[in-house]
């Protein structure tokens, strides 16, 4: 208990000091995950929720000024899922008045303008059939920030089967298209190729290659699209065995229901991904290998807010 508190603590005493461009309204730390776009939950009946709040557009709200777990109270720990209800009156709004609007305003919407994620993703991906968007959701603490990783990334690029296809080489996809809520994010240029002036749904993505001899051939399963949505209109009237089958046969270059690269495998001075040769300036490059974020998702299962930045 005592070394995760250590821990968060050393990692939000960096956010407050000024670590990272301008967080100092944010006294609980909040940001140090919530600022990252394409920050989404799994699909929930409802859909899938997000998470990213923009800094500006937050500060530029009538709340800006407002540290989070003011009106967050219950949010003690992290992972904090189904700790997030709202108390609007500690401290704030207690008139009668505005009890009254309280009770008739939908508090869902509060953040809607801050939030900024991917809803159309046109990479004719064979995945895509299949899974949802943002697709993953076993592990509570990870899986938001695995899921954000589709803005930057193909399905490919960490669950490919590595030991079937070395060497492997990783670099930028052509252009896609996508469609975003809120400001659009990511990659929208090629940094290798210039930016791209013509589209606002423009994005590219870092994928997985083969390499046989001087050629460099996609590993991103685009063929068989067309026989994924044939198999899910037959799929109630397979049995077990068949869908196995025809499961096995989707996933038969790919590590299924796991990833082969872990987060230390691209966030690491031993990263298989070279960001500057993908064209990332020097100082970008640095933060994705040394990204903080890192530790709070692989080292630790929860979190305890420490006392000492209450108010």
């Amino acid at each position: 208990m005592r070394k995760h508190t250590f821990v968060l603590a050393a990692v939000l005493m960096m956010v407050l000091s000024g670590r990272g461009d301008g967080v100092a309204m944010d006294e609980s730390g909040c940001l140090t995950c919530h600022r990252y776009p394409g920050l989404v939950g799994p699909e929930t009946p409802e859909g899938f929720k997000v998470f990213h709040i923009d800094e500006k557009r937050y500060l530029q709200s009538p709340h800006g000024k407002t540290d989070c777990r003011k009106c967050h109270t219950g949010i003690e720990k992290l992972p904090h899922v189904g700790d997030t209800a709202v108390t609007c009156t500690n401290g704030c709004h207690l008139a009668e008045k505005d009890k009254k609007l309280i009770a008739e305003f939908d508090l869902k919407t509060l953040h809607a303008k801050e939030k900024s994620y991917v809803t159309r993703l046109s990479d004719g991906s064979t995945c895509r059939e299949c899974h949802h968007l943002y697709p993953h959701r076993s592990s509570e603490l990870a899986r938001s920030f695995i899921n954000m990783h589709i803005s930057f990334m193909t399905c490919e690029t960490c669950h490919i089967n590595r030991e079937k296809f070395e060497p492997l080489h990783y670099d930028w996809t052509d252009s896609e298209t996508a469609d975003f809520e809120g400001e659009p994010f990511g990659a929208r240029f090629n940094p290798n190729l210039g930016p791209e002036a013509n589209s606002t749904h423009f994005i590219s993505r870092i994928s997985v290659f083969s390499i046989k001899g001087k050629k460099k051939k996609s590993l991103v399963n685009t063929r068989d699209a067309k026989k994924a949505r044939e198999f899910l209109a037959e799929e109630k009237k397979l049995n077990e065995s068949e869908k196995e089958e025809r499961l096995g046969y989707f996933h038969r270059d790919i590590h299924k229901a796991k990833i082969s690269v872990t987060c230390n495998e691209c966030h690491s001075k031993n990263t298989i991904l070279d960001f500057k040769q993908l064209g990332f300036s020097e100082k970008k490059a640095k933060d994705l290998v040394y990204l903080d974020i890192k530790g709070l998702v692989t080292k630790y299962k929860v979190f305890y807010f420490p006392h000492m930045f209450r108010q």
